[in-house]
């Protein structure tokens, strides 16, 4: 009786807590409901904008829809390679030397015939000026008037020769090539006037023999204006063997310049053991010359463009973003910081950089700060005292630059630009000292798509986009490119190491006739032709001097010969220029 009584109490009060739990779970049901219901739909992550915060010195950016974290690590780990040196290097070696068919100078140049050159631009554009100018002397057997330097344009810098380089070394170390003096001579106690005219654009030495020998025969003194990239790229061994003379050897900058470089570099050295320049190339005239586009909506158009009118012969890009991903612009700081990252250099790397004012100034440098916080320039690591001598000269500043980017471990280049090309061209003659090129058309669609994906995915493509764009010997066909950048015809190949790498091989040794190379050895052409996966972009813009048109007073002086021809090339080859 006892027992059934039990039995019914428990019946009834399951009959109760039944109802009660269906209950509770029918609100909790409802409160899960009505929560997806207010949550916000999944975001497009292409229109997602992550920010970058810091949490115990590692960078974390999260990808909401994927749930990953992009983590940029302090180190940068390992690459699979030395990062401060070639290995292939020393298989390879600088030769300048003529050969016994290159005459001495006092044997082929011709009297009265006078050269004289303009150049254009700022200091390395005004280098390859000087460099051609020698080469075009002795193919029209001429002597040479030391260059004038270009003080009108945008650079606006009125140091003449000598102030930037040492004048009698050029003139001395040149010497069996050429015959340079200081100033035309004087004809019956007057100035000789030179004939002003110009050549065109990658003149070949047939062009000199065809267009400037009848004038220089005729005047005895001739000017060529706007001196600029206005020699083939492609001559005869000698000639460009002489290019090589003039640009690695004969152009040396005076001694205060190189004093005050050196000091730059040395206090870089007492810093770290080894340390990377980056030529950051970011200024808002650049990025206003470029037509490229940032994404800093109006206020960035309308800032930027408001100095591209400065150039009356530019036009507005209908298409700014289709530069970016053609890879014809300048990668932002942060971009460069990463890809130095994923190319395995860690946080304790210190960094020079060589550039004028950035646009967005310290907001755009954040970033790459922040990977590098050993960050400095020519400012931060000298006194204004120190600097004062060069800092009213674009040129001269130009030049510590220039003295601090060659000495580096590592150079890393953010444009191909005019400084870029020079300072390329002579590392590699140099031992292809290590110079970093960024292949900005493939790494900028994968800066866009990094919140989609792990660090270490980023990283390894980095890595692949970068092969051939790193400064190895031969990863720029012989040939290709500007000869300023990609000295082919000067550099040479050691076949006793060559040999020792690819055994079993039989190399001949080809020796190179007249005196003997830069490191003593005996020279040898190499014909080995390597293509990367990625061949390099070689075209780009330049500064344009605010001029109207091509037609200067004084371009030809009324003379009967017809020179319209010389100035129909100019227009379609304005977007060949430079910048410096």
């Amino acid at each position: 009786m006892a027992f059934q009584r039990r039995r019914q109490n428990q019946h009834y009060q399951l009959r109760i807590l039944i109802p009660v739990l269906s209950t509770i779970f029918a609100a909790l049901l409802l409160l899960i409901t009505l929560l997806s219901f207010l949550a916000p739909p999944p975001t497009d992550h292409n229109r997602l904008r992550h920010s970058t915060s810091f949490n115990n010195g590692i960078e974390i950016q999260r990808n909401v829809i994927r749930n990953q974290v992009f983590r940029v690590p302090i180190g940068g780990g390992s690459a699979g390679h030395d990062l401060w040196v070639s290995k292939l290097s020393k298989f390879y070696y600088g030769c300048s030397n003529a050969s016994n068919k290159f005459a001495p100078a006092e044997v082929v140049t011709q009297p009265n015939r006078y050269l004289m050159i303009a150049t254009s631009g700022g200091l390395n554009q005004q280098r390859t000026g000087i460099t051609d100018a020698v080469v075009a002397a002795r193919i029209l057997n001429a002597t040479l008037v030391v260059p004038k330097l270009d003080s009108k344009s945008f650079w606006k810098d009125a140091s003449n020769f000598s102030e930037i380089f040492d004048v009698d070394w050029f003139i001395s170390f040149l010497s069996k090539d050429v015959k340079i003096i200081k100033q035309l001579p004087k004809k019956g106690g007057k100035v000789v006037t030179p004939y002003t005219m110009r050549v065109p654009r990658k003149c070949t030495a047939r062009c000199y023999q065809t267009r400037v020998l009848p004038v220089l025969m005729k005047k005895h003194a001739v000017q060529l204006t706007k001196f600029d990239y206005r020699l083939a790229n492609k001559l005869e061994t000698d000639f460009q063997k002489l290019r090589c003379r003039v640009n690695y050897h004969a152009l040396k900058f005076t001694d205060p310049i190189l004093k005050m470089g050196k000091k730059l570099v040395q206090r870089m050295r007492m810093r770290s053991r080894h340390f990377i320049a980056l030529h950051l190339r970011f200024e808002p005239d650049m990025l206003a010359f470029s037509g490229c586009y940032y994404g800093g909506g109006e206020k960035e158009r309308r800032e930027l463009g408001a100095i591209r009118k400065r150039w009356k012969t530019l036009h507005q890009r209908s298409n700014p973003d289709k530069e970016r991903r053609h890879g014809k612009c300048p990668l932002t700081p942060e971009e460069v910081g990463l890809m130095l990252r994923a190319l395995g250099f860690g946080s304790d790397i210190h960094i020079y950089v060589a550039s004028g004012e950035v646009y967005g100034g310290e907001e755009t440098l954040a970033p790459l700060k922040a990977l590098f916080p050993n960050f400095y320039t020519k400012e931060t690591i000298s006194s204004k005292e120190e600097l004062a001598p060069f800092s009213s000269f674009s040129s001269r500043m130009a030049a510590l630059d220039f003295i601090v980017c060659d000495e580096s471990d590592v150079f890393v280049t953010n444009n191909n630009g005019n400084m870029a090309r020079m300072l390329a061209g002579r590392r590699r003659y140099f031992g292809h000292k290590r110079t970093i090129r960024p292949n900005a058309k493939k790494l900028y669609s994968l800066f866009l798509s990094r919140d989609n994906m792990t660090w270490e995915a980023f990283a390894s493509r980095v890595r692949t986009h970068q092969r051939g764009f790193m400064g190895e010997p031969k990863e720029v066909r012989p040939g290709r490119g500007e000869f300023h950048e990609n000295p082919s015809t000067c550099i040479c190949e050691d076949p006793e190491a060559k040999v020792k790498l690819d055994s079993g091989s039989q190399r001949t040794k080809v020796h190179e006739n007249g005196r003997v190379n830069n490191t003593g050895k005996e020279t040898g052409e190499s014909a080995d032709d390597h293509s990367p996966d990625d061949e390099p972009d070689w075209s780009d813009l330049d500064y344009m001097e605010n001029q109207n048109g091509l037609g200067e007073k004084g371009l030809t002086n009324g003379n009967d010969m017809d020179y319209s021809l010389l100035l129909k090339s100019e227009e379609p080859e304005l977007e060949e220029m430079l910048s410096d």
